[in-house]
């Protein structure tokens, strides 16, 4: 219900579902500081208790998944996994934000990020918000646009670089604000 009121309360309005899933506290704080960024457009909603309910009623959507272990999907992002292949995106823009650990998990730095991406954009979405590899050292990731040049995300990395993370998430929402209102 409350997603239903949030759609009476903003009519006309450029809504933004923050659609996460966090073990440790980071991509949920992620997720706060968007909020605080963009304003009064932005709901959050963490993905173990709303699930992917809350796609239905948004056409703007970020993701903010972490990349767990060994190239892993996280365990609340695991519950609902299969459910994105049902999900038709193609009126829907997306953007999408990873957090990771470039150090400890180089060979695996953002795969999370880059296996949703896949899946939703698979589904036809139209996907904004690249964010380019420079600044960052890691060894692969599935989370690269095929120049390499780019993730297909903001990428975050709350271990080696948390005085990036501030800096790193305006910068993004300028840009995603303005990919959100472009295809409005």
């Amino acid at each position: 219900m409350i997603i239903i009121t949030i759609l009476e309360n903003n009519q006309g309005e450029c809504m933004i579902a923050v659609i996460y899933g966090s073990t440790t506290g980071n991509t949920s704080d992620a997720a706060v500081k968007i909020q605080d960024i963009l304003g009064e457009e932005v709901e959050l909603f963490d993905v173990k208790d709303v699930g992917l309910d809350a796609l239905d009623y948004f056409d703007n959507i970020i993701f903010a998944i972490p990349t767990w272990d060994y190239g892993e999907v996280q365990s609340d992002w695991q519950d609902v996994w299969d459910d994105i292949d049902e999900i038709d995106f193609s009126d829907k823009t997306v953007a999408f934000l990873g957090m990771g650990d470039q150090f400890a998990y180089a060979e695996w730095f953002q795969d999370a990020m880059g296996m949703l991406h896949d899946k939703v954009k698979a589904r036809g979405a139209t996907v904004i918000g690249h964010w380019p590899v420079a600044g960052y050292e890691f060894d692969e990731s599935k989370a690269l646009t095929d120049d390499k040049q780019h993730f297909v995300g903001l990428a975050l990395d709350e271990d080696c670089q948390p005085g990036m993370t501030e800096q790193r998430l305006n910068d993004w929402c300028d840009i995603i604000k303005a990919g959100f209102l472009t295809t409005a």
